[in-house]
C-alpha cells in the first residue's frame, strides 16, 4: 500500500515542478532577487564616498613594540602629485601593459582577467595569478586592508564600481600613478622619478618608464638599488607586453634595452618619530642584515615588528636628559654616552640611547657603533671564565706581588700589592695584577678564544698579556659587551642580540624574519659562579652604587688610562650589569680624549648611577628578582665557610703569636727589673761596705 502511494505522489510533484505556471513564478522570484541584490549594490555604491582619492598620501611606516601595540610611525615623503598630461604615454602604457591590458576597456572589473586567473590557480593547485584591475588596485590601496576575504572583496567591488562612476580612465590612471608605492620610499610616479634617475616624470625614456612600471609588482624585491639583475630582467619583460599590446615596436624594445641605466638615488628628509635611537638601530640593522634600503625603511609603509620595551626605552630616554646624573662636560665638547639593554633569554635588544644632546638622524650611535677598549669589564670573559673552566674556584688564592711578562708591568688602582688574595676578592675589588698573572697560568690561547667565544671580535695584535685588563686596539661596542654577558644569567648560552623580530611590506608579505641563533658559550655551573662573583661587585666592591632595592643585580666595572701622562682621570668609563632578566651596557667618554677632555671621576661613581636609575624606573617590567645559583649554592657555602674556619684559625695563629710575642716582651721586662733589682741591691751593698770601711778609718 505504502509502496503505490510514494508511486502515485512522485508524478504529481514532478507535474507540478514542470508546469509552466510554476516555472514563471520560480523565475519572477529569481528576477526579484537580482533586481533587489543590484538595487542594494547600487545604493552602496552610490553612498559610497572616494574622496580621499582628492588628497592621495604616502603610507608610513610602522614600528610595533615586543608586544605587538604601535610603538612609533615614520613619514618622511611628501607626495608629489602630477596632472596625466606631464606623464609619458610610455609610462601609462607600461602600466597598462603590465598591470591591466583592458584598462580601457572594461569598467572597472575584467571578467576576462578573473576568469583566466581562476582557471590559473585551478591548474595549479595554488593562487599564482590575480584578476584585478588598476581601477580595484586603485581602490585596493588607498581604501582597504590587505587581508583576504569575501567581505573584502565585495568592499573593493563596491568602490571600484564607485570610481568607475565618479572619474574618467585618464583620472583613474592619474590618481593610480600618484597613489601607487613604486619602492625606496617613492610613493607616486613623480617621486619615483626623482628617486631614482634624478629627473621629473616628464623626461622619463622608454626604458626609465618600463624599469619602473616593473617596480609595481614588488617595489621592495625589484629595486634596482638593491638588485640591478632582477630589475633589468622584469623591465625587458615589461618591453615585451608592450611590444605585444602595439604599444611599441621591436625596434624601440631594442633600443630600450641598449640604453644605459644611470641611477641618481635621492634621500628622504629625515623622519620624526619616538625612540630616535632605538629606530636609528633599526635601520642599521634592516639595511645591513636583510639587504633593505634606508628610503624604503623609512616611507615603504613596512610594518616592523620589533624587541622594544617602551617602558625601558623611556626610562633610559629620560636618564640621558638630566644632565645631574652625568660628569659635568667641559663647554666646548659635552661628555658623550651611550646604553643599550637586552633580554638574555631571546638576545632581543629592549632599549637604546645612543647618545646624549640633541638627536641627529643616522648619526653616530654610541651603544652600537662605538668602539673603545672596555677595561676591568673584559676580565670576566678572558680570564675569569676560561680560569674556572680549566679548574680554578671562585676561592683559590691568587698571586698579587709585581710582576714583569716582557716589559708589561700592570699595577693595581691604589699602587698596593696584596701578597695573596682570592678570585672572588679579585673580581670584587678588580685589581689588576691576579687576572695577568692568572692568564699566564691557563695560557693567552684559552683567553683568547674565549673573548671570541663570546662574540667579542679581536684582532692580533690583541693576542697579549693586556687583554686581561681590556687592552684591545680597537676595542668593541657596549652592544657587543651586553650580548657577551648575557651568557651569565642565561646559563652560559648567548642568543645573537636584534632588534626586529619581522618585517613585513605595506601588502603583508614577510620580507625579513629573524632566526634565533643560541650558542652555548660556557657550562651552567660557570655561568653561575661567575654571577655569584659579579653579584659581589654590586654588593661590596666597585659597582656598590648600580645597586636597586628589591633587585639581584651583578656586574663589573671598566675604567680605561688616559694616552697620556695623568694619574687623575680615565678616558673611559663602563659598566655592563645584569639582573636576571635583563642585561644592559653602558659606555661614558669624550668623542675627543685630550689634555682638557678626560673624565676625572671613577666609572664606580658614574655608569652605575645611570645604570642603577635606569633600572630602577624599569622595575615594573622585571619580575623576577633573584638569580638562580641552585648548582653552585651548596659548593659556594661549603667553600665559604671553609674560607671563614680557615679565616679564623689563620685570626687564631695570628692571636696566639701575638700573645706568644706579649708573653716574651713581658718575660724580658720581668728579667730586667731582676737584674736591675740585683744590681740596685749590689750597689746598696758595695755603698754600706764603702761606708763601713771610712767609719773603720776614721
Amino acid at each position: 500500500m505504502e509502496r503505490r502511494q510514494n508511486r502515485s505522489t512522485t508524478p504529481r510533484i514532478w507535474r507540478n515542478w514542470s508546469s509552466k505556471g510554476f516555472k514563471i513564478r520560480l523565475l519572477v522570484i529569481f528576477l526579484a532577487i537580482v533586481i533587489l541584490s543590484v538595487f542594494i549594490l547600487n545604493i552602496f555604491i552610490w553612498t559610497r564616498d572616494v574622496s580621499k582619492l582628492e588628497d592621495p598620501a604616502p603610507q608610513s611606516t610602522i614600528i610595533y613594540d615586543q608586544s605587538g601595540a604601535v610603538a612609533s610611525k615614520i613619514s618622511v615623503s611628501n607626495i608629489e602629485g602630477v596632472g596625466i598630461k606631464q606623464i609619458p604615454e610610455d609610462m601609462i602604457h607600461a602600466v597598462i601593459a603590465t598591470e591591466d591590458q583592458r584598462f580601457y576597456k572594461h569598467n572597472g572589473i575584467n571578467y576576462i582577467a578573473i576568469i583566466k586567473a581562476f582557471a590559473s590557480n585551478i591548474i595549479s593547485g595554488e593562487v599564482v595569478a590575480g584578476g584585478s584591475t588598476v581601477t580595484q588596485q586603485l581602490a585596493k590601496n588607498a581604501f582597504l586592508t590587505q587581508e583576504r576575504t569575501y567581505t573584502r572583496k565585495i568592499k573593493e567591488l563596491i568602490i571600484t564600481k564607485k570610481i568607475e562612476r565618479t572619474y574618467s580612465k585618464d583620472e583613474i590612471m592619474e590618481k593610480y600613478l600618484n597613489q601607487i608605492y613604486f619602492g625606496e620610499g617613492a610613493w607616486g610616479i613623480q617621486r619615483a622619478a626623482q628617486t631614482y634617475f634624478g629627473k621629473d616624470v616628464s623626461e622619463l625614456t622608454l626604458a626609465e618608464s618600463a624599469m619602473i612600471a616593473g617596480l609595481i609588482k614588488a617595489p621592495s624585491i625589484l629595486s634596482p638599488f638593491k638588485n640591478m639583475e632582477k630589475s633589468i630582467e622584469r623591465r625587458d619583460v615589461v618591453l615585451s607586453l608592450m611590444e605585444k599590446e602595439g604599444y611599441i615596436t621591436k625596434s624601440d624594445v631594442k633600443k630600450a634595452k641598449e640604453q644605459s641605466i644611470v641611477l641618481e638615488e635621492k634621500k628622504m628628509d629625515d623622519y620624526k618619530g619616538k625612540y630616535p635611537s632605538y629606530v636609528d638601530h633599526i635601520i642599521e640593522e634592516a639595511t645591513q642584515k636583510y639587504g633593505l634600503t634606508e628610503n624604503g625603511i623609512l616611507s615603504g609603509g613596512l610594518h616592523i615588528y620589533t624587541e622594544l620595551n617602551p617602558t625601558i626605552q623611556k626610562a633610559a630616554e629620560e636618564v640621558y636628559k638630566e644632565d645631574a646624573l652625568f660628569p659635568e662636560s667641559q663647554a666646548d665638547q659635552l661628555i658623550q654616552s651611550g646604553a643599550v639593554f637586552i633580554n638574555p633569554s631571546t638576545g632581543g635588544i629592549n632599549a637604546i640611547v645612543g647618545e646624549r644632546g640633541e638627536h641627529t638622524f643616522r648619526g653616530f650611535n654610541h651603544a652600537t657603533q662605538l668602539k673603545r677598549q672596555p677595561g676591568s669589564t673584559m676580565k670576566p670573559l678572558s680570564v675569569y671564565t676560561p680560569a674556572i673552566e680549566q679548574g680554578y674556584d671562585i676561592y683559590d688564592m691568587l698571586q698579587d706581588n709585581p710582576i714583569n711578562i716582557d716589559g708589561y708591568q700592570p699595577k693595581n688602582y691604589d699602587n698596593q700589592y696584596r701578597g695573596q688574595v682570592t678570585m672572588y676578592d679579585a673580581v670584587v675589588h678588580s685589581y689588576n695584577v691576579p687576572p695577568v698573572w692568572l692568564l699566564q697560568k691557563i695560557g693567552l690561547e684559552d683567553g683568547v678564544n674565549a673573548v671570541k667565544r663570546f662574540g667579542i671580535e679581536l684582532e692580533e695584535a690583541d693576542y697579549t698579556p693586556g687583554l686581561a685588563l681590556g687592552g684591545m686596539s680597537k676595542g668593541t661596542s657596549p652592544l657587543s659587551m651586553a650580548q657577551a654577558y648575557s651568557a651569565f644569567p642565561n646559563n652560559g648560552t648567548m642568543v645573537d642580540s636584534h632588534s626586529i623580530k619581522v618585517i613585513e611590506d605595506a601588502n603583508g608579505n614577510t620580507l625579513a624574519k629573524w632566526k634565533e641563533n643560541a650558542l652555548r658559550v660556557t657550562e651552567p655551573i660557570i655561568a653561575q659562579k661567575m654571577t655569584y662573583m659579579l653579584k659581589g661587585v654590586v654588593e661590596k666592591g666597585t659597582g656598590i652604587k648600580a645597586q636597586v632595592e628589591g633587585l639581584e643585580i651583578a656586574g663589573k666595572t671598566g675604567t680605561t688610562q688616559l694616552p697620556f701622562a695623568n694619574n687623575d682621570g680615565a678616558k673611559d668609563h663602563w659598566f655592563v650589569g645584569y639582573t636576571p632578566e635583563i642585561v644592559g651596557a653602558i659606555w661614558l667618554g669624550y668623542d675627543k680624549t685630550d689634555a682638557q677632555h678626560f673624565l676625572s671621576s671613577t666609572s664606580g661613581s658614574s655608569v652605575t648611577t645611570i645604570f642603577k636609575e635606569i633600572i630602577s624606573r624599569s622595575k615594573s617590567e622585571l619580575t623576577n628578582t633573584d638569580f638562580n645559583l641552585s648548582l653552585v649554592g651548596k659548593q659556594l657555602s661549603e667553600q665559604k665557610k671553609r674560607k671563614e674556619e680557615q679565616k679564623k684559625a689563620d685570626e687564631k695563629k695570628v692571636e696566639e703569636k701575638k700573645l706568644e710575642e706579649e708573653k716574651k716582651i713581658e718575660n724580658k721586662k720581668k728579667e730586667k727589673e731582676k737584674v736591675n733589682k740585683e744590681v740596685k741591691k749590689e750597689e746598696k751593698a758595695q755603698e754600706k761596705e764603702k761606708k763601713k770601711k771610712e767609719k773603720e778609718k776614721e
